[in-house]
């Protein structure tokens, strides 16, 4: 239970974590590393320094992201603890176990080595709440259909079903992470709407709009049709959310779904260049949720700065692991910091 004293002390935490968070120059001087080697030995002077010093030789990208991973889910799991255990904040911690799960899952679809979903996989998120039963059990399954039956034991074994079947239908693997992230977005929205937190309803419900409209696009680029895009929606949404949806989802274009917003408070974002709009709306979107995130701050001890912290730190690793990868692949610094969400300085 979220307390007034708990909610002052995880308040007092958030700011502590925000003067952490590095600046645009702090990324700038990153991505301009020459090599790994480089970017570990930058990335030591900076607050990540005891977790970038425990990656072995040699380093990659990949070994990069997944201890940055674990030191956002110790913080996440720190800052949820602070806050007496608060539901939104668990179901927000929900989020690097379905990521794990997603993984598990494509690789089986896409015939990886298991060597190789190991190697993409840290199960520090299942180990601090002691739940590795599900990850593991769908990490050893022999196949895809054996995992999707080991993930009907937590209830969303009918969606990853629905997934597979449109994967199967339109070889977009990324139809899997759609059905998680609904199953994500469905639970947020429950545990919000059933919190006392009516600082997070809209907060959290910009985040629920994010997934529900880019879904949509989404579906629209591959095709799908008006039943399957129903299917994508999350269904606790305002009647008001759902008759945008549904005309969203009638519309005879991507073009024509997207002006479905200019009537709505997200109708600067709209893009006025038809070329990559579903790319252009994405960002933009994601820009003003960050930008949200950061205008929390202003409020001294409301829990929404809990929140608020949790997702920047999210944005953070984001940039990080981007970085990590640009330099890994020797892309030039500015087209890799011209792909962050960073807070101009």
């Amino acid at each position: 239970m979220v307390t007034p004293s708990l909610q002052m002390y995880a308040g007092v935490k958030s700011y502590s974590i925000k003067g952490k968070l590095l600046t645009k120059k702090d990324m700038q001087t990153l991505s301009e590393s020459r090599d790994l080697d480089e970017l570990v030995t930058r990335l030591k002077n900076t607050s990540y320094n005891d977790t970038i010093s425990k990656i072995q030789k040699p380093f990659s990208a990949q070994k990069i992201e997944l201890a940055l991973r674990d030191r956002q889910t110790d913080l996440h799991h720190t800052m949820m603890q602070a806050s007496g255990g608060s539901n939104v904040m668990f179901a927000y911690y929900l989020k690097f176990i379905l990521r794990n799960l997603k993984i598990i899952l494509k690789g089986k679809i896409l015939g990886r080595p298991q060597s190789e979903i190991e190697a993409a996989l840290s199960l520090h998120p299942e180990e601090l709440i002691k739940e590795r039963d599900v990850v593991i059990k769908a990490l050893l399954a022999k196949d895809i259909e054996e995992a999707v039956s080991v993930l009907k034991s937590i209830g969303i074994g009918e969606d990853v079903e629905k997934a597979y079947s449109l994967y199967n239908e339109k070889k977009q693997i990324q139809v899997i992470d759609l059905y998680f992230d609904k199953s994500f977005y469905e639970n947020l929205s429950r545990t919000v709407k059933s919190s006392g937190e009516f600082s997070l309803h809209t907060l959290c419900g910009m985040e629920i709009d994010y997934y529900n409209i880019m879904s949509i696009l989404r579906g629209k680029f591959w095709n799908l049709d008006e039943n399957q895009l129903q299917h994508l929606i999350v269904a606790n949404a305002s009647s008001e959310s759902k008759e945008i949806f549904t005309r969203m989802i009638s519309a005879d274009s991507i073009k024509g779904a997207l002006n479905e917003l200019l009537g709505t408070h997200y109708k600067d974002l709209v893009p006025q260049d038809e070329n990559d709009a579903i790319v252009k709306f994405e960002r933009a979107f994601e820009r003003r949720i960050y930008d949200a995130m950061n205008a929390q701050f202003v409020r001294i001890f409301s829990f929404s700065t809990v929140i608020a912290i949790v997702r920047l730190l999210d944005y953070e690793i984001r940039n990080l692991s981007s970085i990590a990868f640009g330099v890994e692949q020797n892309i030039p610094s500015q087209t890799v910091m011209d792909r962050l969400i960073v807070k101009e300085a």
